[in-house]
């Protein structure tokens, strides 16, 4: 909770409650730690520069990276100096920043951010349908567009490739060529033994 704002009793135990329920929530995904009320039990930072968000979720891996930090407004505490004094500083951190405001308040939490420049990761309304609350995403920031990569080249291969044999050169198909044209023959003469006998003398 900022020290500039001191909510009134009532709005302060269902801000708590509202902390409790999402820590529960976040604990499938995350190592979830809280600063209810006046509370500083999980700092993002070390020394005068820590800040205590509502809610602080780590990574379930080893380093236990910080990965989302979360705060919970009430109606009266979605003014012009909260932004300043908190959600300012959250949006610098290296982690999504996560804002959780009462469904008539939304849009006042949208033009605060965009008066003071604010980079929301996102924004959810909340309401109460008897002792039940629903959570509703109303604001995602979009997200950096990223150059396509370049397709990936296949790794060389450290086999030698195959060296194929040249192909035969295939030469130009000579014209067979074309059979003389008989001339047509001409028949030969029959030459007659037309010759005259001579007459044989008579002795």
């Amino acid at each position: 909770m900022s020290p500039i704002l001191v909510r009134p009793v009532r709005e302060q135990l269902e801000h708590d409650r509202l902390i409790r329920l999402l820590q529960t929530k976040s604990r499938r995904r995350y190592d979830a730690g809280m600063n209810p009320g006046v509370e500083q039990n999980v700092p993002v930072g070390s020394g005068p520069t820590a800040i205590y968000p509502d809610l602080v979720l780590f990574s379930l891996e080893r380093g236990r990276r910080l990965q989302v930090v979360i705060e919970v407004e009430t109606g009266e505490s979605v003014n012009h100096l909260e932004a300043l004094a908190q959600w300012a500083n959250l949006a610098k951190l290296k982690a999504a920043f996560h804002l959780y405001v009462p469904s008539g308040m939304v849009e006042v939490a949208r033009r605060l951010c965009d008066d003071n420049q604010i980079n929301v990761s996102e924004i959810w309304s909340y309401h109460s349908v008897g002792d039940e609350v629903r959570f509703t995403m109303v604001h995602r920031a979009r997200e950096v567009a990223t150059r396509p990569a370049p397709p990936s080249r296949p790794a060389p291969s450290t086999s030698r490739p195959k060296m194929r044999a040249p192909a035969a050169k295939k030469s130009p198909a000579r014209a067979a060529p074309a059979k003389a044209a008989k001339a047509p023959s001409r028949a030969k003469p029959v030459k007659k033994a037309a010759r005259a006998q001579k007459p044989q003398k008579r002795r």
